[in-house]
């Protein structure tokens, strides 16, 4: 039985993109191209291992299984091939990264557009989405986590922290009044973030080092699934909103957010570069979170915007 690695290769950006027609973009191949590996890698196995529908593309349960046994053996070949050139500095091969949506447009890319211009050889595949992601079962590489993180299957490297705030608009303020206090938020219209949990609970630090975080239900008059769609919902007048300092900065700087709550701290998160115990981190994967690490061991850049308010 002989596997060609194109055949395979298609395979697995169709898994990734559930899609012929984009995985064929993401390749540089026609259509007709990717179907046809992957026909003939299905005929080489022997089994089926996608279905077609009008729903899209469907792994089979030995597709699935196939699936993640192939995208550890070409993770494998891609560090076995680094580890064959001669030249440590000049990174090759592909690097899929999954991240959210608001760090990834605002201070993500511009950091990796950086790192990827030094190494043009390097693929850096870039999937945005604020949806907590499978690395494993997706086929990435790395992961970055804006969160408070407790999965314990992720080797995770912090890059910094990331404080949370309360904002609103001037407008809203001037027509509602800010929240006196804790118990007062529930009295005001909130803008709610659809990836927590229905009850949209905040936390906030406790007042004595000794106490314990503090937490509130919210009522939310929204709810949205990203975090730069609730700072313009907020900005819009619509309530209150409890959004990272990254996301809000801009808008307390030029003024159309302030500080609702400026005598309460939110609970803080971290941001985290993630991968799994069991792979192998390659050259490419180190050097990349090494980077962000460097780019983010100094003074901030949203923080530095608020102060420079």
């Amino acid at each position: 039985m002989r596997f060609r690695l194109n055949d395979i290769e298609a395979f697995l950006m169709v898994m990734e993109t559930s899609s012929v027609s984009a995985a064929g973009l993401r390749l540089g191949l026609s259509k007709s191209v990717v179907s046809k590996r992957l026909t003939d890698l299905e005929r080489t196995l022997g089994t089926q291992l996608l279905r077609r529908s009008t729903r899209g593309i469907i792994p089979t349960e030995k597709g699935h299984s196939f699936y993640q046994r192939a995208r550890a053996f070409m993770q494998q070949l891609d560090t076995a091939a680094e580890s064959a050139t001669d030249d440590k500095a000049d990174l090759v091969g592909q690097v899929r990264i999954a991240a959210p949506m608001s760090f990834g447009n605002i201070y993500l890319g511009p950091v990796l557009f950086e790192f990827a211009s030094r190494h043009p050889a390097l693929n850096l595949v870039v999937d945005l989405d604020d949806r907590k992601i499978d690395i494993e079962a997706g086929g990435f590489d790395l992961a970055i986590r804006v969160t408070q993180l407790k999965d314990s299957a992720l080797i995770a490297r912090k890059l910094a922290n990331s404080r949370r705030i309360v904002v609103c608009s001037p407008g809203y303020a001037a027509a509602h009044g800010l929240p006196k206090s804790l118990d007062d938020i529930a009295n005001h219209r909130c803008i709610g973030y659809a990836h927590l949990h229905s009850g949209q609970l905040w936390q906030f630090e406790p007042k004595r080092r000794s106490g314990k975080v503090r937490s509130v239900v919210t009522r939310s008059a929204m709810v949205l699934n990203n975090g730069e769609a609730m700072r313009d919902a907020a900005i819009a007048g619509i309530g209150i909103c409890m959004i990272p300092l990254f996301i809000a900065a801009s808008g307390l700087r030029d003024g159309r957010l302030i500080n609702a709550m400026p005598n309460e701290r939110p609970t803080s998160d971290t941001i985290y570069a993630v991968y799994p115990k069991t792979a192998v981190q390659s050259n490419k994967v180190r050097m990349i979170v090494e980077h962000l690490r460097e780019k983010l061991s100094g003074p901030l850049p949203w923080e530095d915007v608020l102060q420079a308010r």
